[in-house]
């Protein structure tokens, strides 16, 4: 690792799973041999999952297969999440109606809680955690609970997960069709919410930690909820310019390709009056007599460096934007490459 790598400084890394360290089944290239890296450079490790399909002995035991460098006391998930909320707000004995995977209800059942099956059984609440095998009949049983009030928690709702054959509907995807039939959000108990990052770094006695994920919705938005530096890698859901189109709650500190790149000093992005440039590319955001702002981007599309100069303008010029932006963007080639 280079003095100034972009590792240096902080003391943990709080890392996302799927789109990070793996996609289904499959480590991501090059992720286990940064991950196996860290204890090598004093840096701790502790992993962050809004996934609630798996126990983190599972979870643990699956990246260990893969290689990585795990235990079940450094994943953090957001079934263990869920059923914090719920100690919050119901005791033993409560009926809990899980619609998720069996090791979310292994978590409920570990509170003291009642997990029954059906609305029939007059539930407390339910607590909603992905599971693949979920179907019509499972998210019907919720909406009926719900609507003969139950309270409703949400282990997380990404829209989305990566799968080794591409991206696959996530836990808010389901959450979603429930929410069509009860007219009402759940609450929310794993990412973004802030205390699940906290809980992870306090895990770790962590002072300077780094978030690593690949969704803005959930990690990077979570990370920025916990006050924490927060890094994009490009190797899941998002991209660089769903970056920068992101809501100011949603934008990274750091953008990077791969887990390796952690090890490299991160690229200078300067400011030079209205123009900001990082490596050979550079962005001006330019507004015309009408008022209306425009992107100008110096560089190659398939230059990270581009995106990060162009963030950086973007982001000085709207610098508090409640919902995602949409700048129209031109290109110009420079001497790296033709644009595209």
């Amino acid at each position: 690792m280079t003095a100034n790598a972009l590792l240096s400084g902080f003391d943990a890394v709080l890392a996302d799973l799927d789109g990070v360290v793996y996609a289904g089944p499959r480590a991501i290239d090059g992720a286990i041999e940064a991950l196996i890296g860290l204890a090598d450079i004093g840096v701790s490790l502790v992993y962050v999952t809004n996934n609630a399909s798996r126990t983190p002995a599972q979870v643990a035991a699956h990246l260990r297969e893969l290689g990585a460098p795990a235990n079940e006391d450094q994943v953090v998930s957001s079934a263990q999440a869920g059923a914090a909320l719920l100690a919050q707000k119901f005791p033993k004995g409560a009926k809990v109606l899980v619609t998720g995977s069996v090791a979310l209800s292994q978590e409920v059942a570990a509170l003291g809680m009642e997990v029954v099956t059906s609305a029939t059984d007059s539930p407390d609440v339910v607590i909603q955690g992905f599971d693949p095998s979920l179907g019509w009949a499972d998210l019907a049983e919720a909406s009926y609970a719900i609507n003969a009030g139950a309270l409703w928690i949400a282990t997380n709702t990404d829209m989305t997960i990566p799968r080794d054959r591409g991206i696959a509907p996530g836990n808010g995807t389901l959450v979603a069709a429930v929410r069509a039939a009860v007219e009402h959000d759940p609450l929310v108990a794993g990412k973004p919410e802030a205390p699940l990052f906290r809980t992870a770094a306090n895990r770790l006695k962590s002072k300077a930690p780094l978030v690593v994920g690949d969704r803005l919705d959930t990690d990077i938005l979570g990370g920025n909820n916990a006050g924490m530096a927060t890094a994009l890698v490009l190797t899941g859901v998002d991209t660089c310019e769903t970056a920068l189109r992101a809501r100011t709650a949603e934008r990274p500190r750091f953008i990077v390709d791969t887990l390796a790149q952690l090890y490299t000093a991160y690229p200078e992005v300067k400011f030079d009056g209205a123009r900001v440039t990082c490596g050979v590319a550079a962005a001006t955001v330019m507004t015309s007599e009408s008022g209306d702002a425009a992107l100008h981007i110096a560089g190659r599309a398939d230059d990270t460096d581009s995106w990060r100069a162009a963030c950086a303008a973007w982001w000085a010029a709207v610098p508090s934007a409640a919902e995602p932006t949409d700048p129209t963007i031109t290109w110009a080639k420079t001497g790296a490459g033709p644009a595209e």
